[in-house]
């Protein structure tokens, strides 16, 4: 398969604005320039962050590697939904990097270009100046919930275990060191010798604490327990439910909480502020926006209906309070989001600088290691009075130097304006160690410089299975799991009802299709979800109406619903070619990942993107007329990139509800020179996205 290419033809004029021989756009993409590289193998040029140079450097081996051998674009499987795929990238499972990539299309969704790298060496860093709005507050609790607050879970069911003495001989063992370094007074030098070799050694993780799956231990007896979903279905999940591909469990566990909590998750769950909503002026969706009732408006009203039946004052006119209040809580929601944000950041730099994934190396870990052993030989030394002591003097020098704190403060904002950051954890102890996102587009740029993008996370509407997941049951009884193979047997299995328990053995089949509700309550519901879908269809007809009579609106919402032959076979796009539209006209986005310069007779300056109405599949575009080119970008002029919602978030939730069909969104891209260009009814936007993001040399910052 071939990377895309097209030329003007000599001599052709141009009847649209978008391309004019002689506007500054066309001179812009016509210079005669060759960006520099730092390999043949790809666009990626200047390395200009740490991530850049791990991309470039082709130490990763596997299939990407393997198909950075040939000079033009190589499609992995793209159409295949991850069926009989190699192992893209060597040292990491595909199933752990679609998991990345999935959850990467869910955190970032608006990026910047910067002129240089941070003091870190690696990009995509969220901005400080990143205004709040509840979906971002959402992304950050669901992080926070995935890698946080699960790894706990997990650490204190490895306590259960180990304090209920079900594993004797392992219990025994560390009750018998511990007590051995208390005799010997060397508690402290035990424990910090026992961090160094769970930080240096990672196989002695395993052997002094036994994986299991977290849902199958019991976090009050340390046994064996039946799973909250009823079966074990995956590994890493509290509840243990099922799952299609690896993560997805955790990741609907994490969508549940946030849906679950008060005003703002409420909001967040209702995806207010949605990823950047549409131009109300350009799209069109004002009108159907503005009369959607807001669902976060529900947890105000139901309070002013509590506290009107309590006798308060139900007059929210004359409440001076509620406004201030409300302004007062937004206010204070950025830095808390921020916060939440940096604490998800912080562990997933941890647990990648423990356990680091290709192309990382491994000497984070043995530098981490290192920090604890001048702690170590200071405990063989110091006596326990002395810390005592030193800690009270250190304390009471804090509180009672304010004045000179502050001059201090002061001096530093005048010498150095940007000393905190120097002080952070991802500058200093982690300096170098990625985060999850960061881990994800270095991992994406390793596929661009060997032009082989990363295959997109597989996707299926099938549910997932009801059956246990693979589990070696020796493996756990082996590492001291106090449950026999029948007692596992039976708590990961999925409960089956009896016949004379309520009906037929076989009612929950997995296979048996679920009872349909016929309750008064449920016909009104399913009446007024018919009526609102008609309603939708008729407006969306009539959109095609006005589109057609040239309506600016009705452009930007033709093609946001998927017609039911498309969702029928919804056949996977990319990496060339992601249909869409643009001002309402049918065509596609082409990525063309090609090294050439521009050149004076109109062979624009490649690697860029650019939407065509001609559709050639991932063929080579061996020619394409100035009428049928509408925009076109280099890659390395690109200073923003923006997903954007098809709808307002409203309307979003209504036509959801109604229609159970997926919108399609768009994305927006800013040239260093201010120009948007737009694409709409974007299927693949996020794999769109995504090579745009890892294709140039822009070091980027996340909003």
């Amino acid at each position: 398969m071939g990377a895309p290419g097209y030329y003007f033809r000599d001599g052709g004029t141009t009847p649209t604005d978008e391309i004019n021989p002689n506007s500054e756009f066309r001179a812009r993409l016509t210079r005669a320039t060759r960006p520099p590289t730092a390999s043949s193998r790809g666009p990626l040029g200047q390395e200009t962050s740490t991530s850049h140079i791990l991309a470039t450097q082709g130490n990763v081996k596997g299939a990407v590697h393997e198909a950075g051998k040939e000079d033009h674009i190589t499609n992995l499987g793209w159409q295949k939904n991850a069926k009989g795929v190699d192992q893209l990238v060597a040292g990491l499972d595909n199933d752990d990097l679609w998991m990345l990539i999935r959850r990467f299309n869910k955190q970032t969704f608006h990026v910047k270009a910067i002129p240089q790298a941070p003091p870190g060496g690696l990009d995509l860093n969220i901005a400080d100046e990143d205004e709040f709005s509840p979906i971002k507050l959402r992304a950050n609790i669901e992080r926070l919930y995935m890698t946080v607050i699960v790894g706990l879970v997990a650490a204190f069911k490895h306590v259960v275990r180990l304090r209920s003495w079900r594993e004797p001989r392992r219990t025994a063992g560390f009750a018998g060191v511990y007590a051995l370094a208390w005799v010997l007074n060397l508690v402290l030098p035990t424990l910090l010798t026992t961090i160094i070799v769970l930080i240096t050694v990672p196989q002695a993780r395993d052997f002094l604490f036994p994986p299991a799956p977290i849902a199958l231990v019991n976090s009050k007896t340390g046994g064996v327990q039946t799973p909250k979903a009823g079966v074990l279905g995956s590994h890493d999940s509290v509840t243990g439910a099922p799952e299609k591909y690896k993560g997805e469990a955790v990741e609907q566990e994490a969508s549940n909480l946030v849906s679950s909590v008060a005003t703002v998750a409420i909001s967040s769950a209702a995806g207010r502020h949605d990823q950047g909503e549409p131009d109300h002026e350009k799209s069109g969706s004002k009108k159907l926006d503005k009369h959607a009732p807001d669902p976060t408006s529900m947890a105000t009203s139901l309070a002013d209906a509590s506290s009107a039946a309590s006798g308060g004052q139900p007059d929210a006119h004359n409440d001076k309070t509620k406004q201030p209040m409300e302004d007062a809580v937004w206010a204070k929601m950025r830095p808390a989001m921020h916060i939440v944000g940096d604490i998800a950041d912080g562990w997933e730099r941890f647990a990648n600088a423990l356990s680091p994934v290709p192309p990382f190396d491994e000497n984070k870990r043995l530098q981490l290691g290192a920090i604890f052993a001048p702690l170590l030989l200071l405990s063989l030394f110091l006596k326990a009075a002395w810390v005592v002591r030193g800690g009270w003097f250190i304390g009471g020098a804090i509180f009672f130097t304010d004045p000179l704190q502050q001059r201090g403060i002061a001096l530093l904002n005048e010498k150095i304006p940007d000393w905190p950051k120097y002080l952070e954890l991802r500058n200093t102890l982690l300096k170098g160690v990625p985060t999850n996102a960061q881990l994800t587009i270095t991992l994406l740029r390793i596929g661009e410089a060997n032009r082989a993008p990363l295959i997109p996370p597989p996707s299926s509407a099938e549910p997932p299975p009801e059956q246990p997941a693979e589990l070696d049951k020796q493996a756990l009884t082996e590492n001291g799991l106090d449950a026999s193979h029948s007692e596992i047997e039976d708590a990961i299995t999925v409960d089956r009802p009896s016949s004379a328990e309520g009906g037929s053995a076989h009612a929950n089949d997995a296979g048996a299709a679920p009872k349909k509700k016929s309750g008064i309550g449920a016909k009104i519901v399913s009446a007024f979800k018919h009526t609102t879908g008609a309603g939708i269809e008729t407006k969306l007809t009539a959109d095609n109406a006005r589109a057609a009579l040239g309506s600016t609106h009705a452009k930007q919402k033709l093609g946001i619903l998927p017609t039911k032959a498309e969702m029928q076979r919804k056949p996977k796009e990319g990496p060339v070619e992601f249909k869409g539209r643009h001002n309402g006209r049918r065509g596609a986005v082409y990525v063309d990942s090609s090294i050439s310069p521009a050149t004076a007779d109109g062979h624009p300056e490649s690697p860029c993107v650019y939407f065509s109405t001609d559709l050639d599949g991932d063929e080579i575009v061996e020619s394409i007329s100035p009428k049928n080119l509408k925009w076109a970008v280099p890659i390395k002029d690109i200073k923003e990139i923006k997903k954007i919602g098809g709808l307002g978030w409203k309307a979003r939730i209504i036509v959801g509800w109604a229609t159970d069909r997926e919108i399609k969104d768009s994305i927006v891209i800013t040239d260093k020179y201010g120009k948007e260009y737009k694409a709409t009814a974007l299927a693949e936007r996020d794999e769109l996205f995504n090579r745009l993001l890892a294709m140039g040399q822009q070091v980027w910052e996340a909003y």
